[in-house]
């Protein structure tokens, strides 16, 4: 699914939404070759199982969040922009944008070239974007531009259609960057996510990393947490692990897993900005269909699609990602409530489930008296104790 997710049991980095890494994209400005559009996109704005929303806050303050580039081909970053986010106040964050190059970029820490600084994130449909000299900078909430099934991918690859992330958001960085600073060749790009290794701060450790969609669901338990630990110039040390995968969901025999195995790794996204831009061959645009081709290799061609395709929410001018979609009783808030739940206040006359009930002003506040101590009597709690 992409690298939304990618932490234990399907579920987030360090138990935290707002650490998880999801998707690296990568193509020339569209109608100015001189100039390449970079997007590191993490938090997903929902939970598979149990359904329901991730935290408001969209990027978590005491991270760095770090976009690492390779420009001459030995898997160690030569340039990196670091990001970092203020804590929120009153709703709003900040992001400062930092550029760190030569011996620096393959080591851990905050310091760097400032190129933007205490500049607003965008948390409504408005992209809220910074120009800084040759550079352009959004960071906010935004649509997700992932598309999948989901639904079909935990049901034995019986794919039906249905794309879990087309109502969906995400926390996206951008970047606009001249070709110039990238260099003549070809590079390498991945993404990375990390926290203070003690609540004191100094070291920082690697919560989430990941270029390429598609690598975690190789892997698992010790070796998916060796794996978001990791670097890309260490990844060989997984091609058995994806071999051994392959084998098993494709029915590779295992000269052939080998081999694929090791055109997957390092975990790099490929990009030479004098070329067009599509998935897996240079860069990764924001229509690509990421998902058929990894299930092409999952499963030794015996699956080739999902049914679903790109988004139409997309923008033609930066920065490119669809404005984030307006809640939903049916999507944002009902799934919070259990069965149960549901079933417990009914017999105090709410109705949990039902979006005209529980839109009314004066039937909210009768939920929240309920759920509360008043007048000397006990809150009704649902079964389990309090939300």
């Amino acid at each position: 699914m992409s690298h939304h997710y990618s932490g234990p049991n399907f579920g987030f980095p360090r138990g935290d939404a707002r650490l998880d890494f999801t998707d690296l994209y990568a193509f020339p400005k569209p109608r100015d070759a001189g100039k390449s559009i970079l997007i590191m996109n993490a938090h997903p704005s929902a939970v598979v199982n149990p359904p329901g929303p991730t935290t408001v806050e969209p990027f978590a303050p005491e991270a760095l969040y770090e976009l690492k580039i390779d420009t001459n081909g030995d898997a160690v970053a030569d340039i990196t922009y670091r990001v970092r986010f203020s804590s929120s106040k009153g709703g709003t964050q900040t992001a400062t944008l930092r550029r760190v190059e030569g011996a620096q970029p393959a080591a851990t820490g905050d310091d760097g070239q400032i190129i933007v600084e205490g500049v607003p994130v965008s948390t409504g449909r408005d992209a809220r974007v910074t120009q800084a000299g040759d550079y352009r900078f959004f960071a906010g909430w935004r649509s997700d531009p992932f598309f999948f099934d989901v639904a079909g991918a935990l049901n034995d690859l019986q794919f039906t259609g249905d794309d879990f992330f087309a109502d969906k958001d995400v926390c996206s960085i951008v970047f606009e960057v001249p070709n110039s600073i990238l260099g003549p060749k070809e590079v390498g790009l991945w993404a990375r996510t990390l926290i203070p290794a003690t609540s004191a701060g100094g070291d920082w450790v690697q919560a989430d990393r990941g270029a390429r969609p598609n690598q975690t669901p190789f892997l698992a338990g010790e070796q998916n947490a060796a794996y978001l630990a990791g670097e890309p110039v260490d990844d060989a040390r997984f091609v058995a692990v994806f071999a051994h995968a392959l084998e098993h969901a494709g029915g590779y025999n295992p000269e052939e897993a080998s081999r694929v195995a090791e055109r997957l790794l390092p975990d790099l996204l490929r990009y030479d900005p004098t070329r067009p831009a599509s998935f897996p061959d240079n860069g990764r645009t924001l229509t690509d269909d990421v998902s058929d081709a990894f299930l092409v290799i999952l499963t030794n061609g015996k699956v080739t699609a999902d049914k679903v395709g790109p988004h139409d929410d997309l923008l033609d001018e930066f920065p490119y990602l669809g404005p984030p979609h307006a809640v939903s009783f049916a999507r944002s808030i009902r799934p919070l409530f259990r069965a149960i739940d549901i079933s417990h206040m009914k017999s105090y006359g709410i109705n949990l489930d039902d979006y005209t009930f529980m839109s009314n002003p004066d039937n909210a506040n009768k939920v929240l008296r309920t759920l509360s101590p008043h007048d000397g009597h006990s809150p009704a709690m649902p079964p389990g104790g309090p939300y």
